[in-house]
């Protein structure tokens, strides 16, 4: 009935506006929606790799969070990731609050359950732990979050997340139940990673876990990364700046640290950190 009314297409100043506002859609959903990853992916190409920190509300807040959060600011730090396993006691919104308060770097939330949402945030990994057999994990709790995550207008970075054996059992695999990859089975990592890319989605995680004794070994991310198209991250226990670079020249794209700067003894060395994952400078 529309296509009938041809005296409408004769109006131009209608029709210019009308695609006008076709571009600022499309602009907004390639652009406004993925600004966070497009942010990522530009830090990639101008600085060889991302650093994130990752905070966790248990574990520092209030004064600490501030300085801390200024201590990275000035140390060349990327942004920030927010989120842990368990939430006993400290707030993810405040904490969320705080950094966004203090620095203008973005913060991506880092969930532990679907509850771990927060519509102040810049983005949130959207995570399916693709190395488990655990459907809830992969896809279940996916659909509780995602109304969720389109009401509060955060930007959804899909995720897939594998759990590599660190020497220790982790909270992580512990909470999900799952099985870590082998450490010493790099090609079921890069079966799993392809299979992830294959299915759409945008970075593929490595995690030893919070608390790991031993970080994701150098052969599995260089195995990983050489077979995948999207970025690689790798986070949990990497306790030294050496450590950190040895990632990125094994094809990380993000490297991750997270309790190693919660003793404030650590904090001096954020820009040693932020110069051995910055390949480019």
């Amino acid at each position: 009935m529309f296509l009938k009314n041809r005296k409408i297409f004769d109006n131009k100043p209608f029709i210019l506006l009308f695609y006008l506002f076709r571009i600022k859609y499309i602009a907004q959903n390639i652009f406004g929606i993925m600004k966070t990853y497009s942010y990522m992916v530009d830090i990639i190409e101008k600085k060889g790799a991302v650093y994130l920190l990752l905070i966790d509300p248990d574990k520092i807040s209030g004064e600490k969070l501030r300085s801390f959060v200024s201590a990275c600011d000035k140390a060349g730090v990327d942004g920030f990731l927010v989120g842990g396993s368990l939430l006993m006691g400290g707030s993810l919104e405040t904490t969320i609050d705080v950094i966004k308060q203090s620095s203008k770097l973005p913060v991506i939330i880092f969930p532990g359950a679907v509850h771990q949402l927060y519509k102040h945030a810049d983005a949130v990994l959207y995570i399916s732990l693709i190395s488990g057999r655990n459907a809830e994990h992969i896809i279940g709790k996916h659909i509780i979050a995602a109304p969720i995550i389109k009401q509060m207008e955060l930007e959804p970075i899909s995720t897939g997340y594998m759990l590599i054996e660190s020497g220790t059992k982790t909270t992580a695999e512990y909470i999900s139940g799952s099985l870590p990859i082998p450490r010493n089975k790099s090609e079921i990592a890069v079966a799993t990673a392809l299979a992830a890319q294959y299915l759409g989605m945008k970075l593929i995680y490595l995690e030893g876990g919070s608390g790991a004794q031993f970080s994701v070994p150098k052969e599995m991310v260089s195995a990983v990364s050489k077979a995948v198209d999207i970025p690689v991250i790798v986070g949990g226990g990497i306790r030294t700046p050496q450590e950190a670079r040895e990632k990125v020249e094994h094809g990380a794209k993000i490297v991750v640290t997270g309790n190693f700067f919660e003793e404030e003894k650590n904090w001096k060395l954020l820009k040693e950190f932020a110069e051995a994952i910055h390949l480019k400078k």
